[in-house]
């Protein structure tokens, strides 16, 4: 049993001894191997330099460059010592308010709608500030340009748009943001924008308000919103053109808001005053409005027994001036005081109702008077003999050598009025057989008063409103 032990250690010792041989034998190899690759020709030497060189080094193809998003500190952040602060609050946080400036480039106003109230802007929107933890060495006091990536990781001031519907800063190409920091820590913040809001206010002179309010979201205790430069911080373009309206002019204002529930802010306000271009208005409004007064003074002209002449065309006048008001009206806001427009409208109106009601006056008189001539008629001796008259025609030739058979008269109170001929046609039936013979008498009819007055008071009156009134507001 012992010896059986013994064979076996033996043998483990050989095969360890085989191994340790074998692997002494591969390193020596292995060795030599690597001197003969060093001792190699000098190109070769070369080759293996350059290309390790090429792998130490990188290339743009075959190495990917670092993602500098994903390392912990940019040299920008390490030389503004973003870690080193705390940005979610304000600067000189407990101490006083910061003033913070502002400016306005607008580069557009349009979409105006006088009906919802409501405009469309786009601007430029400039903030200034000091802010001590961003100040940074530097040697030729020369500031640094950053994008909007800097902007998410330091404080700026959180300002936004009172009576705004929707707003949104400009995205291309990139997002339109700019933060330019100077040593000593001052920050200029610039972003681009479209802001549709409401504002838009009618005057009664034919002009229009814009106001656009900004405000902050900081009490006036944490900061001091205010115009930069005054009245020239707000600048616009000079191409900007409006269909409806002409830029009169602008300024800019502050004014404190106070909220019950957290205290005063400082707003800003940007005031635009917008006159009309008349002549869209003369064209579409005031040229037919007085055309259709002129059209009814045309029914002074027209003799008092035309009814179907005179009542369809004072209706026809006040139906069209009824829908020219409906018509503006459906373009203008809702509001509660009076507009320019209304007040030239309305009186047109009164004047084309005037006349409806002149003629309403004429025809009741003449029925009147003509009553009374009846009478007056019956009265006389030479109108016994005569046949019953069929009813009156109306004939157009006024000739003043026909008799009169009927003779002259005057008026109850002795006034002798001004006449015109009109013809009458009288016939006489005497027996079957018989032609209808037709006898013409004149009758002197006069005109009545009020038609003649119309005639020179209603133009009088309109042309003298008229002077009136642009007069006023043009």
């Amino acid at each position: 049993m012992l010896t059986v032990h013994k064979m076996h250690f033996s043998i483990f010792l050989l095969l360890w001894g085989w191994v340790l041989s074998t692997e002494c034998r591969a390193h020596r190899q292995g060795k030599e191997i690597h001197e003969v690759y060093k001792k190699g020709s000098r190109p070769q030497r070369q080759r293996r330099e350059a290309h390790g060189e090429g792998h130490k080094q990188g290339s743009p193809i075959l190495k990917r460059s670092p993602d500098i998003t994903k390392s912990p500190l940019t040299k920008s952040e390490q030389l503004l010592r973003i870690d080193d602060h705390d940005f979610s609050m304000r600067p000189g946080f407990g101490g006083p308010a910061i003033p913070v400036g502002v400016d306005v480039q607008v580069e557009s106003l349009d979409s105006i709608s006088e009906v919802d109230m409501d405009f469309t802007m786009t601007l430029y929107l400039r903030h200034y500030w000091k802010d001590e933890r961003l100040s940074f060495p530097s040697t030729n006091n020369q500031s640094m340009t950053f994008d909007g990536r800097l902007v998410k990781k330091i404080w700026v001031p959180d300002m936004f748009f009172v009576h705004s519907k929707r707003s949104f800063i400009h995205d291309t190409t990139t997002d339109n943001v700019m933060l330019r920091v100077q040593p000593d820590g001052k920050v200029l913040y610039r972003c681009v924008g479209t802001h549709w809001a409401v504002g838009v206010t009618s005057q009664c002179n034919g002009t229009a308000q814009v106001r656009f309010a900004a405000l902050d979201a900081y009490t006036e205790d944490d900061l001091m919103l205010y115009w930069k430069n005054g009245n020239d911080s707000l600048k616009t373009d000079e191409r900007i053109s409006l269909s409806q309206f002409l830029i009169q002019e602008f300024h800019t204002t502050t004014k404190l808001a106070f909220y019950s529930s957290t205290g005063w802010y400082n707003r800003l306000y940007i005031n635009f005053t917008l006159r009309r271009h008349i002549f869209f208005f003369l064209l579409q409004t005031y040229f037919p409005a007085t055309l259709m007064v002129m059209l009814s003074w045309v029914s002074f002209w027209i003799d008092r027994r035309a009814v179907p002449a005179r009542v369809p065309l004072g209706i026809t006048t006040v139906l069209t001036m009824s829908t020219i008001i409906t018509g503006v009206n459906a373009s203008m806001p809702r509001v509660s005081y009076i507009k320019a427009v209304d007040i030239y409208l309305w009186v047109s109106f009164v004047f084309v109702f005037l006349s409806v009601l002149e003629y309403a006056a004429v025809n009741y008189l003449t029925t009147v008077q003509e009553r009374k001539e009846r009478k007056l008629r019956d009265k006389l001796p030479c109108a016994c003999s005569l046949p019953q008259p069929r009813p009156m025609m109306m004939d157009g030739s006024y000739n003043d050598g026909d008799v009169n058979e009927l003779g002259h008269y005057m008026s109850e109170n002795g006034d002798k009025p001004d006449r015109m001929m009109v013809q009458l046609a009288l016939g006489s039936e005497r027996g079957s057989g018989r032609r209808k013979n037709q006898r013409y008498v004149s009758m002197r009819i006069d005109t009545h008063a009020i038609d003649k007055y119309s005639r020179i008071i209603f133009p009088g009156a309109y042309i003298l409103f008229n002077l009136i009134y642009w007069s006023i507001f043009s």
